[in-house]
């Protein structure tokens, strides 16, 4: 605290003494209070989740793969240890006999719009998504992880001068326009130092057949999920917009010098960019610019020529199938792109009108559907590929020191992947956020 000595001087010797006094008896309280709420933070966090948690369950997948007569152990937020249930001796871990049940890693979704459509977190924590990463919103440091959502983002998506999405949704918290190659990187860097965790550019014209951002859509949430509300968070203010490809007022693009000037920029600074793509003439500038990822799996038919250079500069492609279910080319996109050896993420576009706040059971079974996955690829998919994908591949996975983002459902969801849409287990950082096995607790001796 800082005190003011010419006006003490000016009071006197007696005045000086009584205001250091008081200094001194307001830093002892402060200190005071200060140890005060450090020991109760502590109790509670101990009260929230972060005493030491053992779960049994008859199946856990790793991240990698399936294990079975297999414990997690979780101390102070993070996986401690995962072992075979009789290797663990009595503890004063509270233990959680999940019965016929499979723990997993959280799912890592990779393609949302949570903060600019005004998704609650919570909803989506619940629904078994542990972390998100917010692709086309407000721009702001990664947070989250301890008990709430984890939340990452890319900040305002890169475009043209009035090209995608600003024609549609304006540009405030969502697009940022850019006119030359200095103006590209001055953005870039701006958004990187206000925490972005990756650059997102738009290179879409508009107009193909079976597009959400080309044609109006009902503001259903899909399947599966009771307890959101109405759905105001939905796309409410699109209109029919023009086929490109019949006419002279598509969307500009951002020109190629531009975009590898963007890509330039994101990679001196250790970021990838990831491009909103989804006919030709997009995927071939982000080719030849060097962009790390597509947003989304094309909408209209890319010739397999374009797919095999993608795929030989190790580009990934967040899948978002069920989103785009209706576009001609998604199916033979998907195929043509696991037969080349292409990966895939998996990302849903949670705050879509038809996607679940959460979870999409439909993204997983499309993946397997339209890609041919397997469905132990479609679960990397969401989890431990994920987090390599992100830089922290300790993320969605259950090894040692690995964040412990947990959810369990009853049964096995390899042979029912619709039960992910509803864990009856959820752990965020160690802390417990869902709990269904209430019955089945106890503590160790």
């Amino acid at each position: 605290m800082k005190i003011n000595e010419r006006d003490a001087r000016a009071s006197g010797h007696g005045v000086m003494k009584r205001i250091r006094l008081g200094a001194i008896n307001r830093l002892a309280q402060g200190l005071f209070l200060l140890l005060t709420i450090s020991t109760s933070s502590s109790v509670n966090a101990q009260e929230t989740g972060h005493a030491p948690l053992l779960l049994h369950a008859a199946r856990v997948f790793d991240g990698n793969d399936i294990r079975t007569n297999t414990s997690v152990l979780v101390i102070n937020g993070r996986v401690a240890r995962i072992d075979t249930r009789e290797s663990f001796k009595p503890s004063n871990a509270k233990v959680i006999d999940l019965g016929d049940a499979t723990i997993l890693p959280g799912f890592i979704e990779l393609h949302a719009h949570l903060t600019f459509q005004h998704v609650p977190a919570d909803t989506v924590l619940k629904h078994g998504i542990t972390t998100i990463r917010d692709v086309g919103g407000p721009v702001h440091k990664p947070y989250g992880g301890d008990g709430s959502l984890r939340v990452l983002t890319s900040g305002p998506i890169i475009t043209a001068p009035n090209g995608y999405p600003i024609p549609m949704l304006g540009d405030t918290n969502i697009a940022m326009a850019v006119s030359t190659e200095k103006e590209a990187r001055a953005t870039v860097r701006d958004l990187i130092d206000r925490g972005a965790v990756v650059i997102k550019v738009a290179l879409e014209p508009g107009g193909e057949a079976g597009a959400p951002w080309s044609s109006s859509h009902g503001h259903g949430h899909g399947p599966g999920h009771q307890d959101q509300p109405a759905a105001e968070h939905a796309h409410t203010n699109h209109k029919p917009v023009y086929n490109a490809s019949h006419s002279k007022q598509a969307w500009p693009l951002l020109p190629e010098n531009i975009v590898k000037a963007i890509v330039d920029e994101a990679h001196k600074n250790n970021h990838q960019v990831t491009a909103h793509l989804a006919e030709a003439r997009g995927a071939q500038i982000a080719i030849n610019a060097g962009v790390d990822e597509w947003a989304h799996m094309p909408c209209d038919i890319i010739p397999e020529s374009l797919l095999k250079k993608a795929v030989a500069q190790n580009v990934k492609i967040v899948t978002t199938l069920d989103t785009l279910a209706k576009c001609s080319g998604v199916a033979h996109n998907a195929s043509t792109w696991t037969a080349l050896g292409g990966e895939l993420l998996y990302g849903a576009e949670v705050a879509h009108p038809d996607i679940p706040w959460g979870i999409d059971a439909q993204e997983l079974i499309y993946m397997m559907q339209m890609a041919k996955l397997g469905v132990m690829d479609v679960l990397r998919a969401a989890t431990s590929k994920a987090g390599r994908h992100l830089n922290l591949p300790l993320l969605g996975t259950l090894q040692r020191d690995a964040p412990a983002d947990i959810i369990a459902v009853k049964g096995d969801p390899t042979h029912s992947l619709k039960i992910l849409e509803y864990p009856d287990l959820v752990i965020s950082g160690g802390k417990i956020v869902v709990n269904n096995f209430g019955n089945q607790q106890r503590v160790s001796p």
